[in-house]
C-alpha cells in the first residue's frame, strides 16, 4: 500500500515538474501548448478507489494550477477526467481481465489502451479549453488551440507509455 502511494507521488512529481519546467514554455505555432500529465490517471489500477483517484487528481492539478497561473483550471478539468476515468476503464478493458490490472498496452491491447488514453486526454482539454476561454467569442483561437494542444499532447503521452512500459 504505501509502496503504491510512493510510487504514485513520484510519478506526479515527475509530470508536474515535466509539466511546470519544459511544457508550459512550448507554444507551437502559438497555439499547442502540450498537456501530458494526463496520463497520470493512467496509472492507476481498475480496483483503485474512485474518491481517491479524484484527489490525487485534484491535488495534481491544484499544483499545475500553482505554477501555471491557470485559477483552477487544470484542477476542475483533471478532477472531471478522474471522474471518468474508471467506468471508461471498466467499459474498455478485458472481459476477463484481473481486477488489479493497471492498463498497459499489454494487458488491454494496443488499439484499446490507445483509445482510452485519447478519450481520457479529450475529456481532459475540452474541459480545460472550456473553462480558459469560457466564452464563444473567440471560437476559431480556441478551437485551434484544443486541437493542437491535444494531438501534441496524446502523441507526449504515448510517448511516455512507450517509455514506461517498453515495447
Amino acid at each position: 500500500m504505501i509502496v503504491i502511494f510512493i510510487r504514485h507521488l513520484l510519478q506526479m512529481l515527475a509530470l508536474v515538474a515535466m509539466q511546470v519546467l519544459v511544457c508550459n514554455y512550448v507554444h507551437f505555432m502559438g497555439y499547442a501548448t502540450p498537456m501530458p500529465y494526463v496520463v497520470f490517471l493512467a496509472y492507476f489500477s481498475l480496483d483503485s478507489n474512485r474518491v481517491g483517484n479524484m484527489l490525487w487528481a485534484f491535488g495534481m492539478g491544484l499544483l499545475i494550477d500553482s505554477f501555471s497561473n491557470t485559477p483552477g483550471e487544470a484542477a476542475a478539468a483533471l478532477t472531471l477526467t478522474a471522474f471518468v476515468q474508471w467506468p471508461l476503464l471498466r467499459a474498455m478493458a478485458p472481459k476477463e481481465c484481473a481486477e488489479d490490472m493497471v492498463p498497459t498496452y499489454k494487458s488491454m491491447g494496443r488499439w484499446n489502451h490507445i483509445r482510452y488514453l485519447f478519450i481520457l486526454a479529450l475529456v481532459h482539454h475540452v474541459t480545460f479549453y472550456l473553462l480558459e476561454s469560457f466564452s464563444f467569442f473567440h471560437l476559431t483561437e480556441t478551437l485551434i488551440a484544443f486541437a493542437s494542444s491535444l494531438l501534441f499532447s496524446f502523441v507526449l503521452m504515448l510517448l511516455l507509455e512507450t517509455l514506461r512500459h517498453g515495447k
